[in-house]
């Protein structure tokens, strides 16, 4: 396990469970609103905490912490993950994953082993919008085609040509809503990225499931967006958080269809 990051206590991250969040690096996504851009684009040039200090503080914190949150980056990338997992669970912490969906072959595997106990699973934008919200669209990024994807925003881990793949994320939710774990779908939302009109859409394609979180969007340092500024190929890049009034007609778009909508990041 690669991880990156480690913090020690929250009320946060683990609904209804005080936990510590672990931050593996690198991801299979370009998102230009990802708060986490230099695991993203650069998890070799950050500095890694070893496995057997993670294992000494999780010990250490038995009786105090209920669960471990492993985010990421995206963390179905990690090879070990599932023996670390296992590991984890033996401590007697409940576990909490949180992916982009796009390896649904380690999330089915990870279920049927009964290893996670609460999965919190992105959904990046309606099915039309999901190349562009994941970094896959060279308009979003120069405003004109340039006829490929580049180093920048190429998705990682993919093979020369390789183009994304909606079904990947259709079959992650649909493990999830199969599933008896209890779990979330949320989408980070982006004035510059979505519209208020697809998250009906959204609602129809996620209807049965447990529980869907929009998120307001927040600008800082680390976004990815920002790590691009600057170069030549990341052009003039501008996101900002949408109205209250339309995160809002959002959720209310999306409520039509999933029984819990909710919006964070609102006072």
């Amino acid at each position: 396990m690669k991880i990156h990051g480690l913090q020690k206590t929250t009320l946060l991250d683990y609904p209804g469970h005080v936990a510590a969040t672990l931050f593996t690096g690198g991801c299979n996504f370009r998102c230009p609103f990802c708060h986490n851009g230099d695991l993203v684009l650069n998890p070799g040039g950050q500095p890694e905490i070893p496995v057997e200090e993670i294992r000494a503080f999780l010990k250490k914190r038995q009786g105090i912490l209920d669960g471990v949150c492993i985010t990421g980056g995206e963390p179905t990338l990690q090879p070990d993950l599932e023996d670390f997992i296992r590991e984890v669970r033996g401590l007697g912490y409940r576990i909490k994953l949180d992916t982009n969906g796009y390896r649904p072959e380690v999330l089915a595997r990870l279920l049927e082993e009964k290893l996670l106990d609460y999965v919190a699973m992105d959904i990046k934008a309606s099915k039309v919008n999901y190349a562009r919200a994941v970094g896959l669209d060279m308009n979003l990024l120069t405003g004109a085609d340039n006829g490929g994807v580049d180093k920048l925003t190429q998705v990682g881990n993919m093979g020369a040509g390789e183009r994304f793949s909606i079904e990947s994320i259709e079959k992650s939710v649909e493990f999830l809503k199969g599933s008896s774990i209890d779990y979330e779908f949320r989408t980070t939302v982006v004035n510059g990225i979505h519209t208020v009109e697809e998250f009906e859409e959204i609602g129809k394609w996620l209807a049965g499931c447990n529980a869907y979180y929009l998120q307001v969007f927040q600008e800082n340092e680390n976004v990815l967006a920002a790590r691009l500024r600057g170069s030549e190929s990341a052009g003039n890049i501008t996101f900002s958080a949408f109205s209250r009034t339309d995160m809002e007609q959002m959720a209310d778009l999306a409520g039509k269809y999933v029984d819990k909508v909710c919006i964070r990041g609102i006072d």
